[in-house]
């Protein structure tokens, strides 16, 4: 750091030092000001004077003043505008203690307003150059009075620039600091709502195909000695479907990777396009599944695609689960105007069907449901069937709604 700039700092950082500096400096122009008389003739000439001790201590009253010139400005313009009009009126040959006043003048627009610098500075012009014209020594059009018309204009002026161009800074600099603090809330959002995204994901593929897994492990284990062949069958379902659910964890932890990191598998989401293999898949578990479908030709958005999936695919799921050996389930896929409809039923036997996993043991399907659905501004309705068994609807809306009056903001 060069020794400007450390001094620089310093006196930022001791405003009182910095104003007493400033004032030295005023009081130095001033005095060296004093000792010049221009004198004019037919030519102009300049010539050495001593200054009287009522200019020498003006200039001191209004140099001294100027140390407290951000403390408060309004005092300190008043006392330089007193001995500045005091030295108008006595002064002959003047001296320059107007410049205090000029000083003073600067703060007050830096630090106040634009009204309070108007009024200010057309009161201490009027005072002034008023002053020095009628009661001065000088004639009224001499060239030191309109000097020191144009000095408090200009001292007026300057400081209400600066306070501007504070002002802008500041205002950029407020800006900046808020667009900061909301790419960091959105992009913290963003990071919540992609581990919520993931989380669901991941509790479906897991809680789908380890259901299938432990019910054909059952299936295996109970007829092994008996019935080698179904026991064979079961283990190939129980292989297909751990390979499944690795092939499905593969490319959801893959949304994990960093740039950086190895290439993450390109397979799609799975969507309704697949729920014949999703009915196979429970089909060969022992669950009996029909499916009714009535949306032919409806090109779904890829995240509604995925959602009615899923909430199927945990659908069967806690039907496996909780509804009983001797269940049936029955699927419905409807497109009625801009929403799509799903429906899955069962006729479960069991205490608490499909609600006594998420209510009881503490799961997440249903939860996992409701918040794909609820995400895609669609609605999710779950309870029991009169009569025994339980029942998930779900509405997802196939075009998104445009904002209007009734929507909130």
């Amino acid at each position: 750091m060069t020794p400007l700039a450390r001094a620089q700092r310093q006196l930022t950082a001791h405003p009182l030092a910095a104003d007493a500096a400033l004032a030295a400096g005023v009081l130095l122009c001033m005095l060296a000001g004093s000792f010049v008389d221009p004198h004019s003739g037919h030519s102009v000439s300049w010539r050495i004077r001593t200054p009287d001790p009522l200019s020498l201590l003006l200039m001191t009253l209004g140099a001294a003043a100027l140390v407290f010139r951000r403390r408060a400005p309004m005092a300190v313009l008043a006392v330089t505008g007193t001995v500045s009009v005091v030295e108008s009126v006595t002064g002959d040959p003047r001296a320059p203690v107007a410049m205090s006043a000029v000083v003073a003048l600067f703060t007050v627009a830096a630090t106040t307003d634009r009204p309070t610098t108007w009024r200010a500075g057309l009161l201490t012009m009027t005072v002034l150059t008023g002053a020095a014209m009628l009661v001065g020594p000088l004639p009224w059009y001499a060239q030191e009075n309109l000097g020191i018309l144009a000095w408090t204009g200009i001292g007026a002026t300057a400081g209400d620039a600066v306070r501007s161009r504070r002002a802008v800074v500041q205002a950029i600099r407020e800006r900046a600091e808020r667009a900061e603090r909301t790419r960091e809330e959105e992009a913290r959002r963003r990071v919540a709502e992609e581990r919520l995204r993931i989380a669901r994901d991941l509790h479906d593929v897991v809680a789908h195909h380890i259901a299938l897994v432990n019910v054909q492990a059952g299936v295996a284990a109970h007829v092994m000695d008996r019935r080698p062949d179904q026991a064979k069958e079961a283990l190939a379902h129980v292989r297909e479907a751990s390979r499944s659910a690795l092939n499905e964890l593969r490319a959801t932890v893959g949304l994990l990777r960093q740039s950086g990191d190895p290439e993450a598998p390109t397979e799609p989401a799975p969507g309704l396009d697949r729920l014949d293999e999703l009915a196979g898949t429970f089909r060969s578990a022992g669950l009996q599944v029909e499916v009714a479908r009535s949306d032919d030709g409806t090109t779904l958005p890829a995240a509604v695609d995925l959602a009615a999936y899923r909430v199927i695919q945990e659908a069967l799921t806690n039907v496996q689960k909780h509804a009983g050996p001797a269940a049936r389930a029955e699927v419905s896929v409807v497109r009625v105007g801009p929403s799509l409809e799903v429906t899955v039923l069962d006729d479960g036997t069991d205490d608490g069907p499909q609600g006594a996993g998420p209510q009881q043991g503490g799961g997440h399907g249903l939860l996992g449901m409701r918040e794909r659905v609820t995400a895609l501004r669609g609605t999710l309705t779950t309870g029991p069937r009169y009569g025994g068994g339980f029942r998930v609807h779900a509405i997802l809306p196939v075009k998104p709604r445009t904002a209007d009056a009734k929507d909130p903001v």
